[in-house]
């Protein structure tokens, strides 16, 4: 990921709160076959390892575990995102020159990935996902709430996936490159619209 000088986040507790709060992330992998890509949620453990470990499972007819890796996988997280208008510049009314943009956060996470099929640890993932997107729920679902047989049958449907972070890169494009007064009008663009572009419009107030 290009990441610029301004737009570098290292702060490593604001990195994991990005991966956290993105529900869907991409994995990508590069094999023989060519690059592959799954959709699925992860889970962080940064108390694991160096610098964290992410979890999550795959179907087991997915090729995607079944093809040898040529280099590291790629975890990608999305975070708040926007378009950002020239017509919110005050640098417009100066100057015109100015160009549309998109502001947006993302975080890289790189590393090995491992697949396995131990229904025990399976179990262990899916609990933790479950209760991690159910829990704020006021009558939560529970993976004891299925009959053990049918979780039984369910969990050899797919494998499991531990990826060990080798290093995370981490960007948060938020105007840091424009002006006081362009960042001041790019905010109070964002705020006047729907719920994403206010999440986007807080990030550039914060600073």
């Amino acid at each position: 990921m290009y990441v610029p000088p301004a737009f570098r986040e290292t702060d490593e507790a604001a990195i994991h709160e990005t991966m956290r709060a993105a529900p869907l992330a991409s994995l990508v992998t590069a094999t023989a076959v060519g690059l592959l890509c799954t959709p699925l949620p992860l889970l962080l453990a940064p108390e694991e390892g160096e610098r964290g470990v992410l979890y999550g499972h795959l179907a087991r007819a997915n090729p995607h575990w079944r093809e040898p890796a040529l280099a590291e996988s790629l975890a990608i997280f999305s975070g708040p995102d926007a378009y950002v208008t020239p017509s919110w510049y005050a640098t417009k009314r100066e100057t015109g020159k100015v160009v549309p943009t998109w502001n947006y956060v993302a975080v890289h996470a790189y590393g090995t990935a491992e697949f396995f099929d131990e229904p025990e640890r399976l179990l262990a993932v899916v609990t933790r996902l479950t209760e991690r997107h159910e829990g704020a729920r006021p009558a939560p679902w529970a993976v004891a709430d299925a009959p053990a047989d049918f979780v039984a049958a369910q969990l050899r449907g797919i494998v499991g996936l531990r990826l060990p972070i080798a290093r995370l890169e981490g960007k948060r494009k938020m105007s840091q490159n424009r002006s006081a007064a362009d960042r001041a009008g790019v905010a109070a663009g964002l705020a006047a619209g729907e719920a994403g572009a206010r999440r986007v419009a807080a990030l550039i107030t914060e600073g």
